[in-house]
C-alpha cells in the first residue's frame, strides 16, 4: 500500500490535476443537456461502476446539480396588504407610491388584476397558480371550517410556485406576512408541512399570522421565533426588507449565475396601521374633506391617468356608509387622522419595497429581474367598522370605542401604544370607483388591485397599460413561461392538478390582444360572483359592517345581480331585468365552477367562525380541560391552547426560589399590550395583570414567595350567563389565599390575533404595558418547574343552568 500511496502522491500528481480539471468540464458540459423538469425533484443519476484501483486511471464524475434554464430571470413579487384600488398613486390615487410609479413608467401597468377579496386566500392562489378553495383556502385560517374548500390545510398534489423554482435551481426567500398555516400546526407538535420552509422557501423571515405589532413584532427565522433587533426606532418593514436585501446579496456573492426567487410580503397597510409621526406629518391635512370628497377626487384622477374609461361611473355606495357631512366635527377630525395614518403606512411600505429594488438595481441584476409589484391582496378593508379603532382588538371582540376615548389618543394614533385601524368609509374611497371593499368577492371593490409588472430584458416598451382581465393565480403561471419551465407532472411522487391561471407574458408585447383568462369564479364567506366572457354576475350576501345581518342569505339564492363590464368599468348598472336569461346562465355557470373547485357548501358565518367548535375544524387539544407547560414554550397561538374565555380557569405554577435570590419576571402570558393576561414574579412577589384591551386589571399578593420549592396559583371564577362576563378572581401561594379581587369583564372572543402565549417571558408587546425585571421581555430569572392551565366547563356550564 506504501508504494501506491507514493505513487499517487509523486509519479502521477500532474495527470491527477489534470484529471480535476477536465472533470470540472465535463461537469458543465454534463449538466447543460435537456433536463427532464416535468417529474421533481429531477432525479440524481445513479453512478456508475468502477473498475480501476487508481484515481489517476478514473476520471472524476460530474458533481450532481440542477440548474436553471440559461438566461432564466430573478423573480421578485411585491406583495402590499388592503391597500385598495385607488390608493396608490401608480394608478391615480391619493397615497404617493414612487417605487409603483416608477417601476410602472418603466414597465406595464394591469387595471384588471383582481385577488380573492381576502388576504390568506389570495395568497394561496398566487402562491399556486389554482383557485383558492381548490388549494383548501376558502377563507383564512382563524375561521376555517372542516370542509374540504375551507381547511385551510394546503394539500401536497398543488405544490407551490416556490417549490417548483427550488427545485429547478433557484434560490428561494420570503420575507414578511406568510398567513398559510392553520394555528394549530404553528408550535413545535407540528407538522410543520406548511410552514414557508416547507413550502419552496430555503429563507423565510417574518410573521406566520394574519397580523402583527410593527413595533414590537414576534418574528420567526425559518421556523425559529426569534428576538426582533433592539434599536432605536425599529419598525418591522425596515427590518424584513434589510433581510431580504442581506439574504439577495449574499446569494449573488456566491453565486452570482444562480437566480433567485423572493417573495417579499409586506403587512402594509393591514390593520395595524403602524407607521412613524415623520410619514404620518406628510399627510397632515390631505384627508380634512373627508372620504366622499375622496372618492369623487380619485375617480377623476384615474379617468385623467388613462387608469379608467372615460365616463366610467361612479358605482353608488351603500346607505349605511355615513356621509361626511353628517358627522360632528369631533368625529371627523378623528377619521380624518385615521386616513392619514394609513397613507402613511402605505407610503412608507412602497418605500421600503423600493429599497429592495434598488439593491437588486445596484448589483446589476434588475435588467433580468421580474417584478410583479401587486397593490394589495384585496381591496382595501372595512374592518375597521362604523369608528376606526385606537385598538382593533375591540372590533374583533364585539367592543365599540367612543369618540372622546379615541380623541385622546389621536396624538399617539400610529405609534407603539396604539393597534389602530381606520373608520369603514374610507376603505369606500380607497376602491373607487367601486361600491365595496375586502371580503365583498363579487364587486371589484373587494378583488381589483393594480398591479406593476417590469421586466426590462423582456418588455421593452414602458409605461402601457393592459387592460385583459387577469387573476392572482395567473401570477405562478407567468413566473414558469418567464423562466422556461413547464409545470410539472408530479413532485416528490405525488400527481399534480394542473394550474388553473393563465400565464400574462402574451400581453406584454400585444396590450391589445384578446385576453385568455375569460372565465373566473370568485366567493368569500358567502358573497360570491362569476366572470364570464365580459359578463359579471353576483350577488351579496352581506356588508361586512353589518355582519351577522344577511341581506340575500345562502339558502334563498337571492339578490344577484349582472353587469357588462366591457362597458361598465365599475360596476354601476345592473342588467339582471334587461338580461334574465344571460344572468340563469351565468348563475348555472359559478354552480359548475363551485362544483368543480370545491366552494360547496356555501358558509356565510364570519365571527362565529372564530371559534373553533362553531367553525367545525379540528383543534389541537379536543375535550382536554388540563395541560402542562414548561419553559421555551413560546408564542403559542390561541388554537394551539386551552381556551380559558368565558369559561372557570386556573393557572398553577411550580417554582423555585433560591435564598437571597430577588427573582423578577414573567411566569406565563397570553397575549400583549392590547389584550391578554399575565403572571408575573416583582421582586419576589407575585402579581397577575389582566389586560382589557387597554384597561388594566393589576393583583398582588400580600406576601413574598417563600424560599425554595413552592406552587404558586390563580383561579378565575367566571360569572357565566354568556360571553365577556366578569369573574371573581383569587391568588395562593401554596393553598394560601395572598390576594382577592373581581374582573368587572373579560375578553369575550380573542386575545390577539398576532401575539401568542409564552412560558417564562412576554415576547412582543407587554400585556403589563411596562417590562417585569431587568431582562429583555420580561423574561423570569428564577426557576420555573412546571406550569399548569385548567379550565372547568362544566362548573361553568352549572351557573348557566
Amino acid at each position: 500500500m506504501s508504494k501506491l500511496i507514493r505513487h499517487l502522491a509523486v509519479g502521477s500528481g500532474l495527470l491527477l490535476l489534470s484529471s480535476l480539471s477536465t472533470s470540472c468540464t465535463d461537469q458543465k458540459q454534463a449538466l447543460g443537456g435537456n433536463l427532464d423538469r416535468t417529474n421533481l425533484p429531477i432525479a440524481e443519476p445513479k453512478p456508475e461502476k468502477v473498475t480501476k484501483a487508481l484515481p489517476s486511471e478514473v476520471p472524476l464524475p460530474p458533481q450532481f446539480e440542477v440548474t436553471a434554464p440559461k438566461d432564466a430571470p430573478n423573480v421578485v413579487i411585491i406583495l402590499l396588504d388592503d391597500v385598495g384600488f385607488a390608493a396608490p398613486s401608480a394608478f391615480g390615487g391619493a397615497v404617493n407610491m414612487p417605487t409603483a410609479e416608477k417601476l410602472a413608467d418603466n414597465g406595464l401597468r394591469y387595471n384588471k388584476f383582481h385577488t380573492t377579496a381576502l388576504c390568506a386566500p389570495t395568497r394561496a392562489a398566487l402562491k399556486s397558480g389554482r383557485n383558492h378553495h381548490k388549494v383548501n383556502m376558502g377563507s383564512i385560517p382563524e375561521i376555517a371550517t372542516g370542509y374540504a374548500g375551507n381547511s385551510t390545510v394546503v394539500p401536497d398534489y398543488a405544490q407551490p410556485v416556490a417549490e417548483i423554482l427550488r427545485l429547478n435551481g433557484y434560490n428561494t426567500g420570503a420575507f414578511g406576512k406568510w398567513h398559510e398555516t392553520p394555528g394549530r400546526e404553528t408550535t413545535a407538535a407540528g407538522p410543520q408541512t406548511r410552514w414557508p420552509t416547507r413550502q419552496g422557501f430555503e429563507k423565510f423571515y417574518g410573521f406566520v399570522g394574519a397580523e402583527d405589532n410593527m413595533w414590537d413584532p414576534t418574528i420567526h427565522d425559518g421556523v425559529t421565533v426569534v428576538d426582533a433587533p433592539k434599536k432605536e426606532g425599529y419598525h418591522f418593514t425596515a427590518d424584513m426588507t434589510d433581510q431580504a436585501i442581506g439574504w439577495m446579496r449574499q446569494q449573488k456573492s456566491i453565486k452570482p449565475d444562480k437566480p433567485f426567487f423572493i417573495y417579499y410580503s409586506s403587512a402594509g397597510s393591514h390593520s395595524p396601521h403602524h407607521v412613524s409621526k415623520e410619514w404620518i406629518a406628510k399627510y397632515k391635512g390631505k384627508f380634512d374633506e373627508g372620504w366622499d370628497v375622496l372618492r369623487e377626487r380619485n375617480l377623476q384622477n384615474q379617468i385623467k391617468a388613462g387608469i379608467v374609461p372615460e365616463g366610467t361611473q361612479m358605482a353608488k355606495a351603500p346607505d349605511s356608509i355615513p356621509k361626511w357631512d353628517s358627522l360632528t366635527p369631533q368625529q371627523q377630525k378623528i377619521y380624518a387622522r385615521q386616513a392619514e395614518v394609513f397613507a402613511a403606512f402605505t407610503e412608507y411600505s412602497d418605500y421600503e419595497a423600493g429599497r429592495l429594488v434598488q439593491a437588486i438595481d445596484d448589483l446589476g441584476e434588475l435588467d433580468n429581474t421580474l417584478v410583479i409589484y401587486i397593490t394589495g391582496d384585496n381591496g382595501a378593508s372595512p374592518e375597521g367598522d362604523r369608528t376606526g379603532q385606537w385598538n382593533w382588538n375591540h372590533y374583533l371582540n364585539g367592543v365599540a370605542e367612543t369618540p372622546d376615548e379615541q380623541e385622546a389618543k389621536l396624538e399617539e394614533w400610529g405609534g407603539p401604544t396604539t393597534y389602530p385601524m381606520y373608520h369603514m368609509g374610507w376603505a369606500i374611497a380607497f376602491n373607487s370607483p367601486f361600491a365595496l371593499s375586502k371580503q365583498v368577492a363579487g364587486d371589484f371593490g373587494g378583488t381589483r388591485n393594480g398591479t406593476v409588472i417590469h421586466w426590462p430584458k423582456r418588455i421593452q416598451q414602458g409605461g402601457g397599460l393592459r387592460t385583459q382581465f387577469s387573476h392572482v393565480n395567473d401570477v405562478a403561471p407567468t413566473i414558469l413561461e418567464a423562466a422556461n419551465l413547464p409545470m410539472p407532472k408530479t413532485m416528490n411522487g405525488v400527481t399534480q392538478i394542473p394550474m388553473q391561471g393563465t400565464s400574462l407574458m402574451y400581453t406584454f408585447d400585444a396590450p391589445d390582444a384578446k385576453e385568455k383568462h375569460d372565465t373566473q369564479y370568485f366567493e368569500i364567506i358567502g358573497n360570491r360572483g362569476i366572470y364570464h366572457n365580459g359578463w359579471m354576475a353576483r350577488t351579496t350576501v352581506m356588508y361586512p359592517w353589518m355582519a351577522p345581518e344577511r341581506m340575500n342569505p345562502v339558502a334563498d339564492d337571492s339578490g344577484w345581480q349582472l353587469y357588462d363590464t366591457t362597458k361598465d368599468f365599475s360596476l354601476s348598472n345592473d342588467l339582471a331585468d334587461q338580461e334574465p336569461e344571460r344572468l340563469i346562465a351565468m348563475k348555472k355557470k359559478f354552480m359548475e365552477e363551485a362544483i368543480a373547485n370545491q366552494v360547496l357548501p356555501l358558509d356565510d358565518r364570519l365571527l362565529e367562525r372564530l371559534v373553533p367548535s362553531v367553525a367545525g375544524r379540528p383543534t389541537l387539544l379536543g375535550d382536554r380541560t388540563s395541560m402542562d407547560l414548561y419553559p421555551y414554550a413560546w408564542n403559542m397561538v390561541e388554537d394551539s391552547i386551552l381556551n380559558v374565555k368565558n369559561t372557570s380557569s386556573s393557572i398553577t405554577a411550580q417554582l423555585d426560589v433560591k435564598p437571597g435570590q430577588k427573582e423578577s419576571g414573567v411566569i406565563f402570558s397570553q397575549g400583549g399590550r392590547f389584550g391578554g393576561w399575565s403572571l408575573y414574579v416583582e421582586n419576589n412577589v407575585p402579581a397577575y395583570t389582566y389586560n382589557y384591551m387597554g384597561k388594566l386589571y393589576t393583583f398582588t399578593s400580600n406576601e413574598p414567595l417563600p424560599v425554595g420549592q413552592s406552587e404558586l396559583r390563580f383561579e378565575i371564577d367566571y360569572d357565566g350567563g354568556g360571553v365577556g362576563k366578569g369573574a371573581d378572581v383569587r391568588m395562593k401561594i401554596n393553598d394560601k389565599v395572598v390576594a382577592l379581587g373581581r374582573l368587572d369583564q373579560t375578553i369575550a372572543s380573542r386575545f390577539s390575533i398576532d401575539e401568542g402565549a409564552d412560558v417564562g417571558l412576554d415576547r412582543g408587546s407587554a400585556v403589563t404595558v411596562k417590562n417585569i425585571g431587568p431582562q429583555r421581555y420580561s423574561a423570569y430569572g428564577g426557576q420555573i418547574d412546571k406550569v399548569t392551565l385548567e379550565i372547568y366547563p362544566k362548573e361553568t356550564d352549572a351557573k348557566k343552568s
